[in-house]
């Protein structure tokens, strides 16, 4: 199950991201997306764990924390092509 998290500062990394997240549970792949041209965050990325449990519970226990002074926004991601 993936992940997509918002209001994520401009300083955090994937390896931080990863770490804040991985003690939920085991996590294939994590992803800040980064502007083309800037190459500046922004803002979001996205989480993805091997379970789906484990996923429910990092978004239940994280939704609204503060990492690195903001407030975090997590919410299932919608598969590429979804709902369109």
């Amino acid at each position: 199950m993936k992940l997509f998290v918002k209001n994520i500062e401009e300083s955090v990394n994937e390896a931080l991201l990863e770490a804040i997240f991985k003690q939920f549970g085991e996590i294939v792949s994590t992803k800040i997306v980064y502007d083309k041209i800037t190459w500046e965050s922004r803002g979001f990325g996205f989480v993805e764990f091997k379970n789906s449990q484990d996923a429910m519970k990092a978004m239940d226990e994280l939704q609204g924390k503060e990492l690195v002074g903001k407030k975090l926004i997590i919410m299932e991601a919608l598969e590429k092509g979804a709902g369109g």
